[in-house]
């Protein structure tokens, strides 16, 4: 099992969010929750998707960590 960093973005109407860590997998959703499930699920069908044709899982190398900044 591995755990890849998503970001999620508030869109105007949605959220969107994507894998740093696997370019091209994206997902959207109402709500962040949404977003995150529908990610789940886009990393899996990504990740099959290259097993299918033969290339190397990238590993998940990102990482994120939220900082406090005052102004």
């Amino acid at each position: 099992m591995f755990k890849y960093t998503i970001v999620i973005e508030k869109a105007n109407d949605n959220y969107s969010a994507y894998c740093p860590d696997l370019p091209g997998c994206i997902a959207t959703g109402a709500t962040v929750e949404e977003t995150t499930e529908k990610m789940k699920a886009a990393i899996g069908f990504h990740i099959e998707g290259l097993k299918a044709e033969g290339l190397d899982i990238p590993p998940p190398a990102t990482t994120a960590t939220l900082v406090e900044v005052t102004s």
